[in-house]
């Protein structure tokens, strides 16, 4: 016999009685004598006579309750007959269960008594129905017989038993709903009996299908249901609470006790939530309405639900095996057992891990209430299902049973536990199904498994399966949701020493004797020594068995932590119990394996930065430990059930969070949280910088979930732009000599960085990333060198994995589109700058290649929208880098693929292929859409890459010149006179190829006094306006200054005597041939005269020449005779000519003019009747149209608590109570401009595009930017933006009269389209056909807009919480840009960029508006915490991104320069003159 046991018992701690009770008397002794109370006088006989007389009554009662024949009334009508009838049943109900029959009727007749309470049946005894309570008082005692377990009893007749149970339960149930006449005794002895019976079932060790295993689930659930009735009814004393506590801690070696305590807190907390907070506080959706029956009032909820929360005392003693052990049955277990030693030996305690955990998972859903972030799908296998350890079932993946399975035995009308309802949505957005495997079968095979000593659940098998982590979707808090202090003193306790679980502190505490005694945060949650006590303690019960709950209770922890609200202050205590409890947490297990703690951690940590946590930032170093055990390793084992791809999506929310703070806090020491006594040489955040840089590097390089791969690249782009500003910062105020001791390259030298950075076990090597030139001189993490390796890897990633994914892709290339704009330092530059971004510009090609040659199944409008993308981002890095084209390489690349987009084919083929020349290429372009972008590179290469910003500066593209402009240098022109009309028609125009209008001048201007054929031109094209003026010159200009002209220079003088002419004798041969001697072979050769002589017909015509030449000798000497007298008149050059027809002139030289074009079916010039009506009101519109896309960025500061709109536009009409940091921001978005000045877009169509004459007066304020004087602008050559500061809720403004002209919505075409439409092989990329294409949407026109009207909104939070609250609605009006032509926007469609001051300096975001299916644009990402100086360029970038990504998936969009193309075909169609070739060649020699 074991001693110990006894003193353990004896001398046990009694801390967990104390309380709220400790001054009342419990009622366990009433409990256990209940059985000599209540006893029968039948026992004092012997069994058989007391059976026989049993049998005989219990059948005659029986017989009249009208079962097997009709009711008839009850033969006892005196108490005394009454009385002694139920001595006779009390003892039948304790016959053994061999008896089935009698025991039957004995409780048939009870029940049927118990009918008085109800409405009496004709079979009650009259003194019962008189008296009912007295009577029912006493039934209700007696049937604590029937539970009272029987030994070594078969199966079959336990199930008999078990049914006559619920029998008895279910009257009981009835009566308690129902029943009028319940007094307070009555109501007492119902709930002392319930006490009693689950007492005497639950309290003994779990053994395999008894009656205890088959009804208990069964009698907790009648207990709290009856109890929480009775609290409505007739509030339990204090004392009967009492009991029910001490009961229940006897109970705590039982699933169903957990189970059921869950069920009951939770409805109760769904009660007390509706009355606390209201009805648009988040409700708690569960099945367990009428639990609570509707006349509890609230007092009465709360304070059964406060008492109920406390009954099972502390869950951490679940951990403990001897503390839940040590009660009178267990030590009766341990005594009767020759083979157990300890109590805490017996097998059923092995289930102490899974009760453990659902105990805890029961406080965190009550936790999640109060947050208002529960999910029902949870709690309802917490509650209702058991888990399981049978792998066969566990190894079913695809298991798609959610069904309750109950045990066999109970009948089908037993009363099942309800559960939650679970909602669709919330299915949805649960936990994955692989993790609900195990959760749903019955009970009975847990028992079944906890009763083999050896299959014990671990923590790797059904218990991982039970934790949850989070939701695949986060749920927003609610709003209304109370402090986290209210929160923390409610469960705090309980959830701190779960979480300090296995952590052993004590020994830490003598380095610190001489500072404030931390016991308060270490003494409670060092594990008691008593475990260390018990050598015995099974292996399945040792402390790492627990730590599923133990990661349950820190995610909790840090769900609480994370929904502080702005301004709340979280008591000191609990911050250092929390930071100390998630370092123990994050410590890595010697096997580098993410543990479920730290997997809890990480899952419910995602905001845990973003919050002005008071010394949060010591847990940096150990978080960015944990990231580098989960970010980096692409086949991470878990051993929890969680998704791994919201594991890496909490570890980026988490790492995004964390990337400004090196930089931020730079040299400051992070403090340990406990002082070791280490001598390690303490770390500052600027140390933590290369660990960082590497992360996200890593990730990136393995991540394949789009979303995280979003993330990640907005992470890396802040990385870089916050680098390069910064040393652009340092370079200005750092001294030239103490580059040393630059942040970057401080603490050691390079190679001391670069092992610092390689610390974990992945390579980081920079070969991984990119080419090894690049890190010879500076550290890995400076701007150049995380420059150089973003760009190598995005660009891999974008051509060998991301090319499929349309939001990735997008991602990507507004990342590189970035990159390109981010010019670092010229120290930091090296010669391979050229190359390295050479490589990127070649890599987009190749991108663009690869996308237009995927086979035509693949193109999709996606497809597309990538490749318009990916020439857009090669502009921007032509036009940020134009030394680029001087390299022939990369000039032919680019033109290559531009001449790809345009005509969908390469001249330069494969090698081995021949050149295909323009004339012999047909126009297939992958689309229209992507013709439009390959132009657009074109158009930029040629006249933007170089030579942006021009004179104009970046405010316009286009030259700011017009007609009247022109002519008002003209010395003929008016000074004064600004007349449009007039100006016109002074020019001719013309248009060629379709698309480019010319507007001729004749006239020079009059600032140039030469008098050579001058003609000035307006240019206007698709891509803007242009002027120049040309000149025909013979001489260049340096040569032609020093002519001159003389009125009469005369004849020049002769330089030499002019010779005079020889008389020469025309001989026929040389003179030596009459000196050389004749033979006969000279006279072989007749004379001429002796032929003729012998031929008549050579002897005619030889008299018809002589004839001739006498008859002209005789005309030649007549007209010499009569010229002799003829005086020759002397040379004189020409007058000077002032007036030229130069447009004839220009227009022919540039081959504009030819006169071998007859065989032309269309001319290529046609000329436009200027003199119309509606020229010039069609000529303003189309210089109305920019050539560039145009956007507008509304911003907003608003307050703490500010709802109205109202209120909200007017905070910037004062700078007093607006944070300076707010105006040092939008002044970092752009600069400013003079609206009637400023010849770009201004926010409004009304202001746009045009510079007012008069002078603007004078802003009494430099800070006003509601686009009435100033706004703030940024451009580029493609785009322009204007940031708007309202200050006036404007009414919706008209229709704008620049929009209401007929355009044509422009849309793609397909490949085939393009081939059969296309009538001329050689038709230039920038022709389209002569009439506008027409729409193919049905419907009114007027619905279809060329711009997209993309309302964008920039809010700065002085409450981060506000933004649940901002009147986005009214707010729109004073959001007006003119392009809106009626349409309704609704405010879910509002692009919203929230930006949230924290207390270190730092700025938070977030994110809203519709995803889509081209989701929200980077680099921003929603939760990022930003520095101020990076903030102003990335909120710039993304807003610019959200409207190109709008654009992107606009069917109705159409490019800037198709709008002023189309606009010029319709002023062709209005205004073109129907001239023949010779008409129009007559119209050029007219004068104007």
């Amino acid at each position: 016999m074991n001693l110990g046991l006894f003193n353990r018992m004896n001398l046990k701690e009694s801390s967990e009685n104390k309380g709220m009770y400790s001054e009342w008397t419990s009622l366990s002794l009433m409990l256990q004598n209940n059985d000599d109370a209540n006893q029968s006088v039948l026992e004092k006989f012997g069994l058989t006579t007391s059976k026989d007389v049993t049998l005989g009554v219990v059948r005659q009662l029986a017989s009249n309750l009208g079962i097997s024949q009709p009711a008839e009334p009850s033969p006892l009508v005196t108490d005394k007959e009454v009385q002694w009838c139920m001595e006779v049943l009390c003892f039948g109900l304790s016959l053994p269960l061999s008896e089935h029959e009698a025991i039957k009727d004995c409780v048939n007749v009870y029940c049927e008594w118990l009918s008085a309470l109800l409405t009496p049946k004709i079979c009650v005894p009259q003194p019962i129905v008189e008296d009912p309570n007295v009577y029912a008082r006493k039934i209700i005692a007696h049937l604590h017989y029937l539970f009272i377990p029987r030994k070594d009893e078969g199966i079959d007749t336990i199930n008999r038993q078990a049914v006559l149970c619920h029998r008895v339960l279910r009257t009981l149930q009835q009566i308690a709903h129902e029943s009028k006449l319940l007094e307070r005794e009555t109501w007492e002895a119902l709930l002392l009996f319930l006490l009693a019976i689950n007492d005497t079932l639950l309290s003994p060790p779990t053994v395999k299908d008894d009656v205890a295993d088959q009804l208990c689930e069964r009698v907790l659930s009648v207990l709290f249901e009856i109890w929480l009735i009775a609290c409505a009814q007739c509030f339990p004393s204090p004392p009967l609470w009492k009991t029910l506590r001490e009961c229940c801690m006897n109970w705590r070696h039982r699933v169903a006790l957990i189970e059921q305590w869950n069920r009951v807190n939770l409805v109760l907390t769904s009660k007390v939530l509706s009355f606390m907070y209201g009805p648009t506080f988040p409700e708690l959706k569960i099945g367990d309405d009428d639990l609570i029956t509707h006349g509890m009032s609230n007092d009465c909820i709360a304070q059964s639900w406060y008492r109920f929360l406390n009954t099972i005392g502390n869950p951490i003693s679940l951990t403990k095996p001897e503390v839940i052990s040590q009660t009178q049955k267990f030590l009766q277990f341990a005594i009767s057992t020759d083979n157990v030693n300890d109590p805490c030996q017996h097998p059923c305690l092995q289930a102490l891990p899974l009760i453990f955990l659902k105990a805890i998972k029961g406080i965190a859903g009550q936790v999640d209430a109060f947050l208002g972030v529960a999910q029902a799908i949870w709690w309802e296998t917490v509650i209702t299902g058991g888990c399981t350890t049978d792998k066969s079932k566990e190894a079913a993946p695809n298991q798609t049973s959610a069904t309750y399975s109950p045990s066999p035995t109970p009948p089908t009308q037993r009363r099942l536990a309800k559960s939650f309802s679970v909602a669709p949505s919330s299915v949805s957005k649960g936990i994955p199904k692989s993790s609900l495997i195990g959760l749903t079968t019955s009970r009975s095979s847990v028992v079944a498994t906890a009763s083999a000593p050896s299959s014990g659940p671990s923590s790797t098998s059904s218990i991982s399966s039970l934790t949850s982590f989070g939701p695949e979707s986060r749920t927003p808090l609610a709003p209304g949701r109370p402090k986290c202090n209210s929160i923390l003193h409610l469960f705090g306790e309980w959830l701190f020493e779960a979480a300090f679980l296995g952590c052993d502190l004590q020994h830490r505490q003598p380095h610190d004797q001489n500072k404030r005694n931390s016991s308060v945060l270490m003494e409670s949650y060092s594990q008691p020594s008593s475990i260390s006590d018990i050598p015995s303690l099974p292996s399945s019960l040792t402390i790492d068995k627990y730590e599923s709950g133990k990661a349950e209770a820190l995610g909790t922890l840090c769900r609480i932590m994370c929904a502080k609200k702005t301004g709340e202050e979280i008591l000191p205590v609990y911050l250092a119990r929390f930071y100390l409890a998630v370092q123990q947490g994050l410590k890595i297990a010697p096997n580098r394996e993410c543990g479920e703690t730290m997997v809890a951690i990480l899952m419910n940590s995602s905001d845990l930065f973003r919050l002005d946590l008071d010394g949060v930032r010591v847990l940096v170093p150990v978080f960015i430990s944990a990231l580098e055990i989960v970010l980096p390793d692409k086949d991470l084992k878990l051993n929890s059930n969680v998704s791994k791809t919201e594991l890496r999506r909490a570890s980026i929310h988490l790492l995004s969070s964390m990337l400004v703070l090196p930089l931020h806090f730079q040299n400051v020491v992070i403090k340990d949280l406990i002082n070791t006594g280490s001598s390690d040489r303490p770390c500052t955040f600027g140390q933590l910088k290369p660990r960082l840089m590497n992360l996200v590097m890593n990730a990136l390089q393995i991540e394949s979930d789009p979303q995280n791969t979003h993330m990640l690249l907005g992470s890396l782009f802040l990385c870089v732009q916050d680098s390069s500003i910064y040393e652009k910062v340092e370079q200005v105020t750092q001294p030239p000599t103490d580059t040393s001791s630059n942040l970057l390259s401080s603490a050691s030298d390079t190679a001391s960085t670069m092992s610092m950075a390689s610390s974990y076990e992945r390579s980081t090597s920079p070969e991984h990333f990119g080419p090894v030139d690049s890190y010879d001189l500076l550290p890995i993490d400076s701007a150049h060198a995380l420059f150089v390796r973003a760009t190598y890897l995005v660009c891999h990633r974008l051509i060998s994995s991301w090319k499929t994914d349309l939001n990735v892709s997008l991602a990507a290339l507004e990342l590189l589109s970035g990159l390109a704009r981010i010019h670092i330092k010229e120290s930091a530059r090296k010669l391979t700058d050229a190359m390295e971004c050479k490589r990127a510009v070649k890599w987009l090609c190749d991108y663009i290649v690869y996308q237009c040659s995927r086979p035509p199944p693949a193109h999709s409008k996606d497809l597309h929208s990538t490749i318009v993308a990916a020439f857009q981002c090669c502009s921007v890095w032509l036009l940020e880098h134009p030394y680029l084209l001087r390299d022939k390489d990369c000039l032919t690349t680019v033109l290559e693929v531009a001449e790809l987009g345009v005509s969908g084919t390469k001249s330069v083929g494969k090698p081995g292929e021949n050149v295909k020349m323009k004339e012999q290429k047909e126009l297939k372009p992958a689309s229209m859409r992507v013709r439009d972008a390959a132009e657009n590179l074109l158009t930029c290469i040629l006249e933007q890459v170089g030579y942006f910003p021009n004179e104009c500066g970046p405010e316009s593209i286009s030259s700011l010149l017009d007609e009247v402009a022109l002519l008002q240098h003209c010395n003929s022109w008016p000074t004064n006179c600004t007349d449009q009309a007039t100006a016109v028609e002074k020019f001719r125009y013309f248009v060629t190829e379709g698309s480019v209008v010319l507007a001729l001048l004749e006239e020079p201007l009059g600032n140039d006094q030469d008098p050579q054929p001058t003609v000035t031109i307006l240019i206007r094209g698709p891509f803007g306006r242009h002027a120049w003026t040309m000149q025909l010159r013979h001489l260049p200009r340096h040569r032609s200054g020093t002519k001159c002209h003389a009125p009469n220079p005369g004849r020049p003088v002769v330089m030499q005597e002019t010779p005079l002419c020889p008389q020469v004798k025309q001989k026929y041969f040389p003179d030596s041939v009459d000196r050389v001697t004749q033979c006969k072979v000279d006279q072989s050769i007749p004379l001429l005269d002796t032929v003729i002589a012998q031929n008549e017909e050579i002897n005619e015509d030889t008299n018809k020449l002589v004839q001739l030449i006498e008859r002209q000798a005789t005309v030649e000497t007549n007209l010499a005779a009569t010229q002799s007298n003829f005086v020759a008149q002397e040379c004189t050059p020409p007058p000077v000519v002032h007036d030229f027809q130069t447009s004839r002139l220009f227009l022919s030289h540039f081959g504009l003019l030819s006169l071998g074009d007859e065989n032309d079916e269309a001319p290529t010039l046609t000329a436009l009747d200027s003199s119309a009506g509606d020229f010039c009101k069609d000529l303003s519109l189309l210089d109305h149209l920019s050539p560039r896309t145009c956007d507008t960025v509304h911003i907003f500061y608003v307050k703490s608590q500010q709802v109205d709109a109202q209120d909200i536009v007017n905070n910037v009409r004062t700078e007093q109570g607006i944070s300076s940091y707010f105006f040092e921001f939008i002044h970092t978005l752009g600069w400013p401009v003079e609206v009637n000045k400023h010849p770009g877009w201004t926010g409004h169509v009304s202001t746009s595009w045009k510079v007012s004459p008069q002078e603007s007066p004078v802003a009494s304020r430099s800070t006003s930017y509601d686009g009435s004087t100033h706004v703030l602008y940024w451009a580029d050559a493609c785009a322009e933006i204007a940031f708007v500061v309202p200050s006036t809720i404007k009414p919706a403004d008209p229709p704008s009269e620049q929009s209401s002209f007929n355009a044509s919505i422009w849309y793609e075409r397909s490949l085939s389209e393009t081939s059969t439409t296309s009538k001329d092989k050689r038709a230039l990329s920038l022709e389209l056909d002569k009439q506008p294409v027409p729409p193919r949407r049905s419907g009114p026109r007027s619905n279809l807009h060329p711009f997209t009207n993309t309302k964008i909104m920039v809010v700065w939070l002085e409450s981060f919480e506000d933004h649940l609250n901002l009147p986005i609605d009214d707010l729109l009006n004073s959001m007006t840009t003119g392009l809106e032509r009626g349409a309704i926007i609704k405010s879910s469609e509002v692009l919203v960029i929230y930006l949230h001051l924290m207390a270190s300096g730092l700025l938070r975001v977030h994110l809203q508006g519709p995803s889509g299916r081209v989701g929200l644009a980077s680099p921003l990402v929603d939760g990022m915490v930003l520095s101020r100086r990076a903030l102003g360029p990335l909120v710039r970038h993304t807003a610019l991104n959200m409207a190109r990504r709008r654009r992107l998936d606009s069917d109705s969009y159409q490019p800037p320069h198709i709008r002023r193309r189309l606009k010029i075909q319709e002023m062709v169609q209005k205004y073109k003159r129907e001239m023949t070739k010779p008409e129009l060649l007559t119209y050029l020699f007219s004068s104007t």
